[in-house]
């Protein structure tokens, strides 16, 4: 089965970072993301790090030739993502990438915002970058 990548992955492996590495070799490991991801991306690459508009297109097109079919948000992963933040405290935005995941059947998300080792409605949440929680 496929992991979900958050965000946080795909800008790392955009950066020199110690956990760019790691981040890179969760992305050729290939997986799926979300549309609400390759929004935030761009808006990080933007607005954190500068990119150009034609620096960011290029990331953003490695990133879709690596990763499986960007799947979209509907109003059924809202109404999910609604209920995940309502039964367990996330953040809308974690619970819509948590929501997308499952709808998506993976059975992991990678991921530094959530914490490593829980498992939502049998999703396990791995944190496979290096430092006090990651691998």
């Amino acid at each position: 089965m496929r992991p979900f990548l958050d965000t946080n992955l795909l800008v790392y492996a955009q950066t020199s970072d110690p956990r760019s590495v790691a981040a890179r070799q969760a992305i050729l490991a290939g997986g799926v993301i979300s549309v609400q991801v390759l929004n935030e991306f761009v808006a990080v690459l933007r607005r954190k790090f500068k990119r150009d508009w034609d620096e960011i297109a290029e990331a953003v097109a490695d990133v879709r030739i690596v990763l499986d079919p960007v799947r979209p948000i509907s109003i059924e992963t809202h109404e999910t993502a609604v209920d995940l933040a309502r039964q367990h405290g996330f953040s809308f935005y974690d619970s819509l990438i948590v929501a997308s995941a499952l709808e998506a059947k993976c059975d992991t998300l990678l991921t530094e915002d959530l914490q490593a080792g829980q498992r939502v409605r049998g999703l396990a949440i791995v944190n496979p970058l290096p430092g006090p929680s990651g691998g």
